[in-house]
């Protein structure tokens, strides 16, 4: 079993009950010299390669500090954070500040290792246009979005998944990333994961401006993206079954970001 393998190659104990996510299994363990840790396996998954990378990269600055890997188990062992997230706040435009202030300090070259936004927006000129319920001239900014953006792309570190819930409190910093997907690219791509975090339309255009503050990256750059993405991921959930709630909030970011 690769659980039993990697407590007997890290000398960890499990701890506590397991924690189940979307793509993850994670196990809080004690280590042999007592301290405690965090032992996540993932799925095998392309998407997933390049967490690792990341943490490495970052080296607990911003971001979970990574001890151990096993990258054939699509494995690693982790600091352990407190379970309080920034979906916690009562203020939403600081969680997204806090956030955003993260960003910036994640903004680090990027490896090799990890894969390119250029690539994945290169993808979307010609998926965005098919057979899309949104208005036209939605579907047309999003278009014109990626062309330019996938010839424009600066090798930075990017998180790719800067959401509530994958920014955690711990002890030696107020507040970490964790859960990164690992891109090459635009910063500003963050934004979109953090307007439909306790989703208000009311908000919508004071988050892009806190975001674009805090992670120190170009408000329109910043909209481009979330409206470009919107219309990608809403797309995206009408095929793959999403709730219609998600593929309906993000339908309204991308009309809205559009006016």
């Amino acid at each position: 079993m690769i659980l039993d393998r990697l407590l007997e190659a890290w000398s960890c104990r499990v701890s506590g009950p397991e924690l189940r996510g979307a793509v993850a299994v994670v196990y809080p363990v004690r280590r042999e010299d007592g301290t405690d840790a965090m032992l996540k396996i993932s799925l095998p998954h392309p998407g997933n390669r390049a967490e690792p990378y990341a943490l490495v990269a970052w080296n607990g600055v911003g971001a979970v500090r990574l001890l151990e890997r096993d990258d054939d188990s699509f494995a690693m062992l982790l600091e352990r954070l407190h379970p309080e997230s920034l979906a916690t706040l009562g203020n939403p435009i600081e969680a997204v500040t806090i956030a955003g202030r993260l960003a910036r300090r994640l903004a680090v070259p990027a490896s090799p290792d990890v894969p390119r936004l250029a690539d994945l927006v290169a993808t979307w000129a010609t998926e965005i246009p098919d057979e899309n319920p949104l208005p036209q001239r939605v579907v047309d900014a999003a278009a014109a979005t990626s062309k330019e953006f996938a010839d424009d792309q600066p090798d930075t570190l990017v998180h790719g998944d800067l959401h509530f819930a994958n920014v955690l409190r711990a002890e030696r910093e107020p507040w970490l990333a964790i859960d990164p997907k690992g891109w090459a690219g635009d910063p500003a791509y963050d934004g979109l994961t953090l307007l439909r975090n306790r989703w208000d339309p009311a908000d919508l255009r004071r988050r892009i401006d806190a975001f674009a503050e805090a992670a120190e990256v170009d408000r329109e750059r910043v909209t481009r993206w979330a409206q470009a993405r919107a219309v990608v991921e809403g797309q995206w959930g009408r095929r793959n079954g999403d709730p219609e709630f998600v593929s309906a909030i993000c339908d309204h970011i991308a009309i809205a970001l559009c006016l």
